[in-house]
C-alpha cells in the first residue's frame, strides 16, 4: 500500500498511496521460480477492515488466518501464478520498534512464528511450514532515512529470534536483538558480534551477527540493491539458519537502478 519499492511511485512525488499498491509474490525451489509484484492503481484496489482485494489478486484476515488468493502473472516473464496462500499464527508480537532516531519509521514483526499452507495451480506446487508476518511503516522515503540495513530471522525451539542492524542517513544507527517467546512477548539480548558475508553477485554487502562463523547457503533474490539470503550462523548458543536480507538504499537512490525497476514491477495501466 503506498509500494516502498515502486518507481511511480516516487516519480509521483509519494502522493496518492492508493494509486500504488502491489502483492510480491516470490517461490524458490527446485525446478520452480516465480516472481510477481505488478502494481495495480486505484481503482483497482479495495481495502475493507479485514480485507484488501489487488486486482484479481486478494488478501483477507478470516478465522485467525491471513488468507492470499493470488492470481499474478510473473515479470520479466510472465508466467501465471495462481494459488492460495494461508497462514495461521503461533505467537503475536504487539510492540512496534522504531527504526531511526526522528522516529519516522516503524517496523512490528506481527506474527514472528507462524504456520503457512500453500496451494499453487500455477506453478503446481503444495507446500506447507514455518511463516513469519512483519510490517514496516514510514513517514518519508526509506532512502530519506537509512543508508543500508541487514536483518535476519531465526526459529528457536520456543520461539525466534530476529537482529535488525541498520545505518542512518546521517551516519548513526541502530542494532535490535529481539528474544521473542511463544507467548509473543519480545526480550532483547546481547548480539554477537557482526560478520561480513561474501557480495552478492551484484556487489551488494551483506553481514550477519553469529557467535561463531557465519555463512551464506543459498542466495534466494540478488538485485542491484537487495538481496534476500538463507545463511547459517551461530546463535545463542547453538548453529542456527535464518531467513536474512540486506538493503542499500544508496544504490536504490540511483536513477540507472529506478529505470530498471519496471522490468520487475510492472504497472497496471488498466483500471
Amino acid at each position: 500500500m503506498g509500494s516502498v519499492f515502486s518507481p511511480y511511485y516516487a516519480w509521483a512525488g509519494r502522493r496518492a498511496p492508493l494509486d500504488h499498491c502491489a502483492l510480491n509474490v516470490c517461490l524458490y525451489g527446485p525446478g520452480v521460480r516465480r516472481w510477481a509484484m505488478t502494481e495495480r492503481r486505484a481503482g483497482e484496489v479495495e481495502a475493507g477492515e479485514d480485507h484488501v482485494r489487488l486486482g484479481p489478486s486478494a488478501v483477507r484476515f478470516e478465522d485467525g488466518a491471513l488468507i492470499y488468493d493470488i492470481a499474478e502473472y510473473g515479470a520479466p516473464v510472465p508466467l501465471r501464478v495462481r494459488g492460495q496462500v494461508v497462514i495461521r499464527p503461533e505467537a503475536e508480537q504487539s510492540e512496534t520498534f522504531t527504526l531511526d532516531a526522528a522516529g519516522r519509521h516503524v517496523w512490528r514483526p506481527i506474527w514472528p512464528r507462524a504456520r503457512v499452507e500453500a496451494r499453487f495451480t500455477a506453478p503446481d506446487l503444495r507446500f506447507s511450514g514455518e511463516a513469519y508476518v512483519d510490517m514496516n511503516a514510514g513517514e518519508e522515503p526509506l532512502e530519506a532515512g537509512f543508508r543500508s540495513w541487514n536483518w535476519a530471522r531465526t526459529a528457536l525451539p520456543d520461539g525466534a529470534a530476529i537482529l535488525y542492524d541498520s545505518v542512518w542517513k546521517d551516519g548513526g544507527g541502530q542494532g535490535l536483538a529481539l528474544r521473542i517467546g511463544p507467548d509473543g512477548k519480545a526480550a532483547a539480548f546481547d548480539p554477537p558480534p557482526l560478520k561480513d558475508l561474501p557480495l552478492t553477485g551484484w556487489r551488494v554487502a551483506r553481514a550477519a551477527r553469529s557467535e561463531g562463523s557465519a555463512q551464506v547457503q543459498q542466495t534466494l533474490e540478488d538485485t542491484p540493491f537487495y538481496a534476500r539470503s538463507l545463511i547459517s550462523t551461530e546463535l545463542l548458543g547453538a548453529p542456527r539458519k535464518s531467513m536474512h536480507e540486506s538493503l542499500d538504499l544508496t544504490r536504490f537512490s540511483s536513477p540507472v537502478v529506478k529505470m530498471m525497476l519496471p522490468f520487475r514491477m510492472p504497472r497496471a495501466f488498466w483500471r
